[in-house]
């Protein structure tokens, strides 16, 4: 084990895999020399494996996507970026009616071996164009998987299993866990997509969460565990597939779930993990579920507001003594 930080894991992923297979390529606005992308992530590639790899691409995110689903059909494995997950709007077309429907428009013979990483969330003064959580226009679409890791252990294994992947991959990262650091297993570490973890055990609630609101629920767990109460939190880590059985057999332990998450409550994935306990486990819920999530509004540019508009720690005691 060794001590990375976030985008240092991430950095490594993508280091390593264009290392292992050739048919790698990163390409986005500014990826190569001298930035490494607006967060630094994909600093050091270029010198390493030559321009031709590392390509920087005009602001255009329709081409970025479109030159991506291109490449992915000729063999390669792109890794494209779009600085942020606001700006994937101008590429829709690209990765929802083409990435998404090609493996099956064409009966399995086209592969469509794309990631798509992006930067999603708040907490860098973004404002209204900046900070956009979106992933559940992705989630819902058939044929892409989505993966928001929380850990830079995590971040790294599951950039590696996305490049891997022959279907393509939405990987959002959360701006404020790009400092965060953490233990990460040295070798080919590589973690499944659509598999689940606890990343605390209890057995008074579940909260069911993923990217950086695993952080809140784990600074939640500490509060309410001074208190002698011991909550499950479990860290989704893919929104696309997501990993059902480990999701109900936590609430059926503890028959009560609070779904936490930083998008916006109305149509969030929250809504969905909630409806599915109420459908499969209600003899087992012993109080009503909880969503604990952003208002329905554009994030804010000032600090205060921004903060008062995403869930924090305090709102998710708050969540589980209600249920309690």
């Amino acid at each position: 084990m060794k001590e990375l930080t976030y985008s240092k894991a991430i950095n490594e992923a993508l280091r390593e895999e264009m290392a292992r297979d050739s048919k790698v390529l990163v390409l986005g606005e500014e990826v190569g020399v001298p930035r490494g992308g607006v967060f630094g992530v994909t600093q050091g590639l270029e010198e390493e494996f030559g321009k031709s790899r590392v390509r920087n691409t005009p602001i255009s995110e329709m081409a970025i996507a479109g030159a991506a689903v291109g490449a992915s059909l000729l063999g390669y494995r792109p890794v494209a970026e779009i600085m942020y997950v606001d700006f994937i709007t101008l590429a829709m077309d690209q990765i929802v009616n083409q990435a998404a429907k090609v493996r099956y428009m064409f009966g399995g013979k086209a592969r469509p071996s794309l990631v798509i990483r992006t930067q999603g969330g708040v907490g860098r003064g973004g404002a209204a164009q900046h900070s956009q959580s979106l992933e559940i226009w992705f989630a819902t679409i058939p044929g892409l998987k989505v993966a928001m890791p929380a850990t830079p252990a995590d971040a790294k294994g599951m950039l590696k299993a996305a490049i891997r992947d022959d279907n393509p991959v939405i990987f959002i990262e959360h701006k404020k866990l790009y400092a965060t650091r953490g233990m990460v297993p040295e070798g080919d570490h590589v973690v499944p997509l659509g598999k689940a973890e606890v990343k605390r055990q209890g057995t008074a609630a579940t909260i069911v969460t993923y990217s950086y609101m695993v952080l809140e629920a784990l600074a939640a767990a500490e509060q309410l565990a001074a208190r002698g109460i011991d909550v499950e939190v479990v860290d989704l880590r893919s929104v696309n597939p997501i990993d059902w059985e480990r999701v109900l057999s936590s609430v059926k332990k503890t028959g009560k779930l609070i779904a936490v998450y930083e998008a916006c409550k109305t149509g969030g994935l929250g809504a969905e993990i909630c409806s599915r306990a109420a459908e499969e486990l209600f003899d087992y819920l012993d109080a009503p579920v909880q969503r604990v999530a952003g208002l329905d509004t554009p994030i804010p540019y000032n600090r205060k507001l921004e903060r008062a508009a995403i869930p924090n720690a305090d709102q998710i005691v708050a969540a589980v003594d209600r249920v309690l």
